[in-house]
């Protein structure tokens, strides 16, 4: 999300996916599920009480396109049972073959057995993913051999496909905090609050359930810190994703989460830079459906529209809630983002709109639904109106969306930590609009009631952001001191900077924008103008990183187009002899779609299926010709000695110089060298401290002790080759403060680490 801040040339953006067809929330998708047995109905049962194992539909239709040979399963919890029509779906379309539509393989469709309305669980993940990274959801028709069962949501899954989208990862550790037995009376305190249970994993085992291949002790070392200490938890957890997660279950009253009695739905991903991310799921009794706070009941709509904001934050049964908010700075910033939330949702109505469109759209869908569990006239009156009864948890009723919000909207805005004076942040200006590569820029910005502020800032996507001081002393570019004006100064060492603003005073924070970290401001480089069709990455040493369609790891290269429109290149040449620029050329029909991508595999075996050169590259080094169908040089590009498994591309992607990175087979380029762990169990490291002053310390557990280490910096830039040791230090004195990334490989391992020299 780009948009002009101000006259200036910065952006203004958070990382959040564009929303495909499959979850536009003005279109009902229809998916029609076949199975080749009559009693599907009673197998689904089975499996679901049993094994838990997918039945192979004989295909499934999604809006017309039909897919054979696809798992489908019940799923759910209280939304689930053997006696009802309409049970909530599990979709897997490449559960016996790789296919999927649009991207997704996962669908997740949820009965709407609690919510007599329909919109909570859309309009929730509407409002949540504003402020994080959240699900996209809508609505869908689903029949069974040919007989509609009824209008499901449609929830995006928190799934690989989504850690990839939103995090640039996917194979890290990744955790569903939910009990493995199912939440409900039985749990007892078998629950994920994140309490510290020992070094024993098999004590976690009930609690969580363990997505990824490995992780068990990444998670205790998360509960761990969070309970043990304060000091460093900002190191191992993304506690302004976690602050926003906190107050929006709170604010929707949405007690099904971690927040309330079971502490559950919601999601772990630690990414490539060691942080825990809190994912929130499953919000369909958000909105005040569920009543349980852990140490009690709301009985009444007017009991949940006035439910603390700081709701558990005593408790030491919810150290997520407890520890942060006993940190004066992260209360202060909970008590920003709360404030937020209201005021862009609830105070003006915003909500009540959405709520209203969405029902709209499924009017008539909700009137055909015959296995519904509410009645159409619920239906019509729940999102303003209380209705009593239903098939929800002991038949409780349902409030009102706009009864329940409207009432606690006005209560909590009424409360002394949100009518409390609050810092404002103004004039946001940067010295330089047209920066280039290392420019020193100056930002400055006027606040005022404040008593400190800061300027978070990142030098590449996914990147943690860093908060630093900014200061009003007269010494920072900042104008006189004590006027007001807060200034601070940050290199544009990579073509864009993230930043964002937060001035806090005693009492509450306040952010410019004010969804940071979520949203931020941008200010780029302007890239120079590059050729319709440009050599944009290429590969001399592929150890790991990709194979071709027949499994080897060879050379490759790759083409991009810069223009809207697609380009022919037959009779295009490549070559890497300046003296016979025809060595390869493309066969009749050749083209590279419209900002695509084309790759072409240097390995010298024109007996292959697909692009495949007469020459191979050379990692120590050469030249490379891309000319046109007259032999004219349209691109070249010189490299020199290559790293295995590193690539040397455009950066920015299409249009800027050439830089070692990490590859980007087929996609946009990054100048951010992270990898995904390679068997990563095979490989244990530890390095202390970290950040350093310029000296780390690191001990290495490996069964294959022939190590390659090497330290690059955030330009993809090698900067040492270290010994072969399985401990020792690295040594960055001599270089500048910032983030640099220290690649360790073995036979049974391949680890990214990220060091802060500060």
């Amino acid at each position: 999300m780009k948009n002009i801040f101000f006259a200036l040339t910065i952006l203004f953006g958070s990382q959040i996916a564009s929303s495909q067809n499959f979850y536009d929330e003005a279109t009902i998708q229809d998916i029609q599920i076949t199975f080749s047995q009559s009693n599907w109905d009673q197998l689904l049962d089975q499996a679901y009480s049993s094994t838990g194992d997918y039945i192979m539909a004989q295909s499934v239709s999604i809006n017309g396109t039909v897919y054979d040979s696809v798992g489908v399963k019940y799923k759910g919890n209280s939304t689930y049972s053997s006696n009802q029509v309409k049970n909530p779906f599990h979709i897997e379309l490449d559960t016996y073959k790789e296919q999927d539509y649009q991207g997704y393989k996962d669908i997740k469709l949820s009965n709407v057995k609690n919510d007599p309305s329909f919109v909570r669980e859309v309009l929730s993940y509407k409002i949540g993913r504003q402020y994080m990274d959240a699900s996209l959801s809508n609505y869908a028709n689903v029949s069974v051999n040919g007989t509609l069962i009824g209008l499901y949501v449609n929830s995006e899954s928190v799934s690989k496909v989504f850690l990839k989208d939103r995090f640039d990862s996917k194979n890290n550790t990744f955790v569903k905090c939910n009990p493995i037995a199912g939440a409900g009376p039985q749990s007892g305190s078998v629950l994920p609050y994140l309490l510290y249970l020992g070094t024993d994993s098999t004590t976690y085992y009930p609690r969580y359930e363990m997505k990824s291949d490995y992780g068990w002790q990444e998670l205790i070392d998360l509960t761990d810190t969070l309970n043990n200490t304060t000091v460093s938890i900002d190191e191992i957890l993304d506690v302004d994703r976690a602050l926003w997660m906190l107050a929006f279950d709170n604010v929707l009253v949405n007690l099904d989460s971690y927040i309330g009695a079971f502490a559950q739905n919601y999601y772990l991903y630690r990414d490539d830079f060691d942080k825990f991310i809190p994912i929130i799921w499953d919000l369909n009794e958000s909105f005040g459906k569920f009543s349980s706070t852990g140490t009690g009941n709301l009985n009444s709509t007017a009991q949940k529209q006035q439910m603390s904001h700081l709701l558990n934050s005593t408790s030491s049964t919810y150290p997520l809630i407890s520890k942060l908010l006993a940190n004066a700075q992260y209360k202060r910033m909970y008590l920003a983002h709360i404030k937020t939330m209201l005021l862009e949702n609830f105070a003006n109505n915003q909500y009540f709109t959405w709520g209203q469109t969405m029902q709209t759209t499924i009017d008539a869908a909700v009137q055909a639904d015959g296995n519904k569990f509410y009645t159409y006239a619920n239906f019509t009156s729940n999102l303003t109106t209380d209705i009593g009864g239903g098939p929800g948890p002991g038949g409780q009723s349902t409030p009102g969306i706009t009864n329940l919000m409207n009432g606690r909207s006005t209560y909590l805005l009424g409360l002394s930590d949100f009518t409390q004076t609050e810092p404002t942040i103004a004039n946001i200006s940067v010295s330089n609009t047209t920066p280039t590569l290392n420019d020193v820029l100056n930002f400055t910005a006027t606040i005022t009631d404040e008593n400190a502020v800061y300027f978070g800032y990142r030098t590449a996507n996914y990147l943690p952001f860093v908060r630093i001081h900014m200061f009003d002393d007269g010494a920072h570019n900042d104008g006189a001191a004590g006027d007001g004006v807060y200034g601070v100064s940050a290199t544009m060492s990579t073509t864009f900077l993230q930043y964002y603003i937060y001035a806090e005073n005693s009492g509450i924070g306040k952010f410019s924008p004010v969804r940071a970290e979520h949203e931020y401001y941008t200010i780029e480089i302007t890239p120079p103008p590059a050729g319709n069709i440009v050599i944009n990455e290429l590969l001399a040493s592929n150890d790991i990183t990709q194979a071709d369609q027949d499994g080897e790891f060879d050379d490759w290269i790759e083409l991009y187009n810069n223009t809207n429109s697609a380009i022919d290149i037959s009779g295009y040449f490549l070559s890497d002899d300046p003296t016979d620029l025809t060595i390869f050329q493309f066969p009749l029909g050749a083209s590279i779609a419209a900002n695509g991508y084309l790759i072409v595999w240097a390995d010298g075996d024109l007996t292959q299926t697909g692009l495949h050169a007469d020459f191979k590259l050379s990692a120590s080094g050469e030249t490379l010709f891309l000319s046109d169908a007259g032999n004219t040089i349209v691109d070249q590009i010189t490299f020199g000695v290559q790293t295995a498994d590193i690539s040397y591309g455009r950066y920015v992607n299409g249009m800027g110089g050439f830089i070692s990175m990490p590859a980007t087979f087929s996609s946009q380029n990054t100048n951010v060298l992270t990898l995904e762990d390679n068997l990563n169990e095979a490989m244990k490291i530890i390095v202390y401290p970290n950040p350093s002053s310029g000296i780390f310390t690191y001990e290495i557990s490996d069964a294959n002790t022939d190590l390659s280490m090497m330290v690059f910096d955030m330009m993809g830039n090698q900067l040492l080759t270290l010994e072969n040791n399985t401990s020792g230090t690295i040594d960055l004195s001599d270089f500048s403060n910032g983030i640099y990334m220290v690649r360790i490989q073995s036979d049974s391992a391949d680890k990214i680490l990220r060091l802060v020299k500060n």
